[in-house]
C-alpha cells in the first residue's frame, strides 16, 4: 500500500475515533466540522492523554490553577468593571472564526491572553488578572465570557485536543436555568467555583435566568505522556492556535492570519447559508462533493 494510502487509513479511522468518542453523537451530515478536520492530531492527543476520557474533570488535578480561585473576587472585581463600560462584547467584525457563531446568540468574550499574544487592551484594562494568568505556564489563552438573560450556544464541540477548558464563575445567577451540558452531563455556573470539561465533547448551554453570567474562560495545556508529544502541542498551539487570535479593540496587536482568511471566506459562507435556507438539498449535495473532492486531491 502507498504512503498516501496510508494517510487516508489513518485520517479515516481517527475521524471514526473521533465520531463515536462519548456518549453524544452528531448526526452523519452534521459531523463534518474542524475537530474531524484535525482528527489525526486530536487522537493523538487522546492517546497520548494523562486526564480520563470524559467529560468533567476534578479541578484538584491541576493544582497549578488554584491562585485563580484563590483570587476570584479580584478577578470577578476587574470583570464587572469592564462588563460595566461595554468591554465584554462580541466581535466588530468578521475577525473572530472559533467563537463567530457564538455572538448571534447573545455570547459576548474579551480576551486576556490568546495561546502566546498578549493584548494591549486586556494588559492595560485588567492587570491583576493578566499577572496571575501570566504566572501560570499550562494557560494558553483565557477570556471573560458573558452569557445574558437568554442567551444560548448551540450544540459544539471545539475542534483542538490539545486543551481542555476552565470556567471560573465571577458573577452568576446560582441558578440551575443558567446551565453547560457537557456528554448529556449538566452542570450550572457557580459565582467562585471552578468546572472543568473536556470541550471536545458535544455540549451547549443556556442562560434561562435573569441574570447575567460572567466566567474566567481558559484554555488549559492537556497534560500529555512523553516529551515528543507535548512538544508537538506546544508547537501546534504556537503555529496554528495563535493565528486565530482576535482583538478586543482596534488599538490591540493585528488580527491573526487564520481571522484573516476568514473575513474574506465568510462572505462565501454567507452565500452557502443563504443556498442552504433556499436549497436545502443541494447545499449538503455540494458540501459532500466539496469534501470529497478535496480528500480525491489530498489522497490520489
Amino acid at each position: 500500500m502507498e504512503l498516501r494510502h496510508w494517510v487516508l487509513v489513518v485520517f479515516l479511522a481517527s475521524a471514526l475515533f473521533i465520531h463515536f468518542r462519548g456518549k453524544v453523537r452528531f448526526p452523519l451530515k452534521r459531523a463534518l466540522d474542524f475537530t474531524i478536520v484535525l482528527a489525526p492530531v486530536n487522537a493523538l492527543m487522546y492517546l497520548f492523554s494523562r486526564v480520563p476520557a470524559k467529560a468533567y474533570l476534578d479541578p484538584q488535578q491541576f493544582p497549578e490553577l488554584a491562585p485563580l480561585q484563590a483570587n476570584w473576587q479580584t478577578i470577578r472585581d476587574e470583570a464587572l468593571k469592564l462588563n460595566d463600560e461595554g468591554q465584554i462584547r462580541a466581535a466588530a467584525s468578521y475577525n473572530d472564526i472559533g467563537f463567530n457563531s457564538f455572538f448571534r446568540t447573545g455570547w459576548k468574550r474579551f480576551y486576556l491572553t490568546w495561546y502566546g499574544k498578549e493584548l494591549s487592551s486586556a494588559n492595560a484594562l485588567c492587570p491583576q488578572t493578566v499577572a496571575l494568568l501570566k504566572s501560570i505556564p499550562s494557560i494558553k489563552a483565557a477570556m471573560f465570557a458573558s452569557l445574558p438573560p437568554g442567551a444560548t450556544l448551540v450544540r459544539h464541540r471545539d475542534p483542538y485536543a490539545g486543551s481542555l477548558r476552565y470556567h471560573l464563575g465571577l458573577t452568576t445567577p446560582n441558578d440551575p436555568g443558567c446551565f453547560i451540558e457537557v456528554d448529556g452531563q449538566r452542570y450550572h455556573w457557580k459565582d467562585g467555583e471552578v468546572v472543568m470539561f473536556d470541550e471536545t465533547f458535544i455540549h451547549h448551554a443556556a442562560n434561562e435566568t435573569q441574570q447575567q453570567r460572567v466566567v474566567l474562560f481558559c484554555d488549559v495545556e492537556r497534560p500529555l505522556h512523553t516529551a515528543p508529544v507535548r512538544w508537538f502541542n506546544r508547537m501546534f498551539a504556537t503555529h496554528v492556535m495563535a493565528a486565530a487570535s482576535s482583538q478586543n479593540e482596534t488599538g490591540d496587536e493585528p488580527v491573526g492570519a487564520i481571522n484573516r482568511f476568514f473575513a474574506v471566506a465568510y462572505q462565501l459562507r454567507l452565500k452557502a447559508k443563504a443556498l442552504k435556507v433556499s436549497h436545502r438539498q443541494v447545499y449538503y449535495a455540494g458540501k459532500w462533493l466539496l469534501i470529497v473532492g478535496l480528500l480525491w486531491l489530498l489522497f490520489y
